[in-house]
């Protein structure tokens, strides 16, 4: 076995009239979308950014900052995908990922699979080595108050080459 590290990522993103909701890279049916530079996809961005934090390498904020035009409206997967690619550079790979999604509405459990199956798909890696899941916060907060959606992931890491 290898050098295992971990890495935790955390993400939020209002809710914003007039977008698609788009969640672990599926289009979820919903009134309003998120707000953001990109598609906005707050699980995505958690888990780019446990995958980062593992890397050392920062945050997405680093890689991809939300003041550079090219990454305007971008898919979230397609700059996972590039995380990916910069991990395997490293010599790095993805042992395995959960993520956790809190929002009130819309409810995830129809698209739980097809999130992990365009996660997994990015990454490379087999879809059970992703793990979506979502809750509420009983109406607490901002989520609560459905004004955003927060999302956190952790992930472990093996590097298999210095």
């Amino acid at each position: 076995m290898g050098d295992l590290r971990v890495g935790t990522g955390f993400d939020v993103h209002a809710f914003a009239p007039g977008r698609p909701l788009v969640l672990g890279g599926v289009t979820v049916p919903h009134g309003s979308g998120l707000a953001g530079h990109s598609d906005a996809d707050v699980l995505v961005h958690a888990l780019m950014d446990a995958i980062v934090g593992a890397l050392r390498e920062g945050d997405i904020g680093k890689l991809f900052p939300d003041t550079d035009p090219a990454y305007a409206g971008i898919s979230s997967i397609e700059l996972l995908r590039r995380v990916g690619e910069l991990a395997a550079s490293r010599g790095y790979r993805l042992l395995d990922a959960d993520t956790v999604l809190v929002l009130e509405r819309p409810k995830i459990a129809p698209y739980r699979e097809a999130m992990r199956e365009q996660m997994a798909g990015a990454l490379g890696v087999a879809v059970d080595r992703i793990g979506v899941k979502a809750t509420t916060t009983e109406g607490l907060g901002f989520t609560g108050r459905e004004e955003g959606v927060a999302a956190h992931a952790i992930v472990l890491m093996e590097r298999s080459r210095p």
